[in-house]
């Protein structure tokens, strides 16, 4: 009987544990609360000379600034599928808001309260200025460039119909790091939060000793008016292609492939060796989301295209959900890293039309993460989630070497304009 007791007790103590840590310790959501995204931009009102916050009504004047934001990702951070797909899976979380829709002109509801931290447990009211068409506009001008009826910017000469301040913030990478810098909450065991751009930027290399920023690649200088009949200067264009642009992600990466025997025979063993470079981030690469991974693909293919061969390998960092967040390793790579991934075929004696693949690809997400966003929670859209970095294949013949050399070529991120500072480090890295 005492026995029973006692195992009983141990049932509710456990079970009593279990509840405590659901409830009062495991977070809701998968990064802490920092103060100054803790809560939303408070309230804007319109500044004197314009007609509205709204980005139509900049683009009045700015229009090629308005045009190249519309076509920007800031400009649908709340449409976005993923991110209405990825928001659902998280109970509509209200703090997802404060980056993607940020003014609290844009938000239904104003969270007054925070309770230890707790983001389940704030205490929220309905806000009677909020605007539904206005929270369609997600990250607007207004997010970043309007405070307290003031726009401000990166300019102390500005001459515009409207009250305007210089802000040096705008100048350095500073801009960028309210949404870019996601930290850790409680019972949260990573390095960086899944939103951790910011905190990767390799500041000494890229900014100190290079003078780069993330606005040298997300916002490529260019020469234009900056208004409507205002004189050229040099501005940014407002673009910030990231994770989810082929042509971003390819100008990162530098790629180069050898072969340990050039000219190989049937019966021989040939090894290659696949170096991937992170040869244009000033980050991580892959960085934000921690669902992104590069796979590194190896394959032998006879001349029906049968595979004989394959190998596979993966660069990211997985991190453990449940019960608790933990991350259990980080193989991405710092700026300017390298490395190297090797394959090895046995020829056979038979060898005529053999040929290697090499590929890389980016993925957002994996195939099963997909499948289950659109069965569960409702993505829509046609958005690509994965896409080829680099695909080259090679004759395992006496014509290898030819072929190598052949598709020895400058990597793509030293072939932008000299404009485009992010090219930097590339130079000498070839992409095979």
């Amino acid at each position: 009987m005492k026995t029973l007791v006692k195992v009983l007790l141990g049932c509710v103590l456990v079970g009593a544990l279990v509840y405590l840590y659901y409830t009062e310790i495991k977070p809701v959501v998968i990064f802490g609360l920092r103060s100054d995204y803790a809560h939303a931009i408070p309230f804007q009102k319109i500044p004197e000379g314009l007609t509205s916050l709204k980005a139509e009504s900049c683009g009045e004047c700015h229009r090629e600034i308005y045009d190249e934001w519309k076509t920007s990702i800031h400009a649908h951070a709340y449409e976005d599928p993923f991110f209405q797909a990825y928001w659902k899976k998280d109970k509509n979380v209200w703090v997802c808001l404060n980056c993607h829709t940020p003014l609290e002109n844009q938000q239904p509801t104003l969270v007054k309260e925070i309770p230890r931290g707790r983001v389940e447990k704030a205490v929220q009211e309905p806000n009677p200025q909020y605007d539904p068409e206005y929270q369609k506009e997600s990250v607007t001008c207004a997010a970043c460039h309007v405070r307290d009826g003031v726009i401000y910017g990166p300019f102390d000469d500005s001459a515009a119909p409207h009250p305007t301040k210089f802000d040096p913030n705008f100048r350095t990478a500073q801009v960028c790091s309210r949404c870019h810098n996601v930290v850790s909450g409680p019972a949260q065991f990573y390095n960086v939060g899944p939103c951790g751009t910011y905190a990767e930027y390799e500041g000494k290399f890229f900014m100190q000793e290079r003078g780069f920023i993330c606005q040298s690649c997300h916002m490529p200088e260019v020469d234009r008016p900056i208004a409507t009949n205002s004189p050229i200067r040099r501005g940014r264009k407002h673009l910030w292609r990231g994770g989810h642009d082929p042509d971003m992600v390819k100008r990162a990466v530098g790629i180069q492939v050898k072969a340990d025997n050039t000219s190989p025979k049937p019966g021989d063993r040939v090894g290659f060796t696949l170096t991937l470079i992170n040869a244009g981030a000033g980050h991580k690469i892959p960085t934000g989301d921690p669902d992104r991974y590069f796979t590194v693909e190896f394959s032998v293919e006879d001349q029906q295209g049968q595979v004989l061969d394959h190998q596979s390998s993966t660069m990211g960092r997985w991190i453990m959900w449940q019960p608790a967040i933990v991350e259990l390793y980080d193989n991405r790579l710092l700026p300017l890293a390298s490395r190297e991934y090797q394959f090895a075929y046995q020829l056979p004696a038979q060898a005529e039309g053999l040929k290697v693949k090499t590929r890389v690809q980016y993925h957002i997400l994996t195939d099963k993460q997909h499948e289950m966003l659109q069965t569960k929670y409702g993505l829509t859209g046609n958005d690509p989630y994965r896409f080829v970095v680099y695909e080259r294949e090679f004759p395992l013949s006496g014509a290898l070497g030819a072929a190598l050399s052949k598709s020895d070529q400058p990597s793509a991120v030293s072939l932008q304009s000299k404009e485009q500072s992010c090219k930097a480090g590339a130079e000498g890295y070839k992409q095979g």
